[in-house]
């Protein structure tokens, strides 16, 4: 009997930016952007203040826009589809991109009415079925056990970093495709950015997850692949472990061993 080779799957992209320009007024934030986002990967954005790794976040599920000065060129292709095209509808893109923020920032209702808001956005009434996702959603964020006592409290009672996984359970709840972080535990304790980091490797088996971080040490911990940016431009992308241990481009080594940034 023959054996069974191995045959390993290649992924798919899940975002590809090609060209990609964005303009706050006359400034020019981001500057011919190519690169390609794998999916059921944690993707780890690096570099200094000011660089565009929030940007170019905030491009990918579009919330750039909210600011009125802002201009884009180039395409921003998420499965294949541009979405910058007028034909793409913003909010299909956010039900599909989930966002988690820098500061946990949970609704001021109920931890339940907190994870069924996106669910009842799109329709759904049933209590039966709210209860469900409830349930599912945070057991997705690794915070059932700890609140499933108190559903019907206040969500600002909880502490921040159970405010941060409740909003990573609230982005669940809408069964996204992709999970934008910016900075997720900048605002946290060393435990619950533990806890996050933990999470976020868990969720990587069933969601892709784009993560701007400050911090090299997480990004080495949790990420597959790294980009590192740089005045609007991305110096160097690779597999985090050749970021960290064998860049090609002297400025990625200078970022990640404390020379600037």
């Amino acid at each position: 009997m023959d054996k069974v080779k191995n045959i390993s799957i290649k992924k798919s992209n899940v975002f590809e930016a090609k060209g990609f320009n964005l303009w706050y007024g006359e400034d020019h934030a981001l500057k011919n952007i190519d690169f390609d986002i794998v999916e059921n990967n944690v993707t780890a954005i690096i570099g200094p203040s000011g660089c565009g790794k929030s940007t170019f976040v905030k491009s990918l599920n579009r919330m750039v826009e909210l600011i009125p000065s802002v201009k884009m060129s180039g395409e921003l292709l998420y499965r294949g589809n541009n979405i910058l095209s007028k034909q793409f509808g913003v909010e299909e893109l956010r039900t599909k991109v989930g966002m988690v923020f820098q500061k946990p920032n949970p609704f001021p209702k109920s931890i339940y009415e907190n994870v069924v808001y996106g669910p009842k956005i799109h329709g759904i009434r049933n209590k039966k079925i709210l209860d469900e996702i409830v349930e599912t959603s945070l057991k997705g964020a690794a915070i059932w056990d700890e609140v499933k006592d108190r559903l019907n409290e206040n969500a600002y009672g909880l502490s921040g970093g159970q405010q941060q996984r409740l909003c990573i359970a609230r982005c669940l709840a809408i069964e996204p495709d992709v999970i934008l972080m910016d900075e997720p535990t900048s605002a946290l304790d060393p435990i619950s950015t533990l806890k996050v980091e933990e999470l976020v490797q868990e969720l990587k088996e069933t969601y892709s997850i784009v993560i701007v971080t400050h911090n090299m040490q997480q990004a080495a911990r949790i990420s597959d692949k790294t980009a590192f940016f740089l005045s609007g431009e991305i110096i160097e992308y690779d597999d985090t472990s050749v970021i960290f241990s064998n860049p090609t481009d002297h400025r990625t080594e200078d970022y990640i061993t404390g020379r600037f940034g």
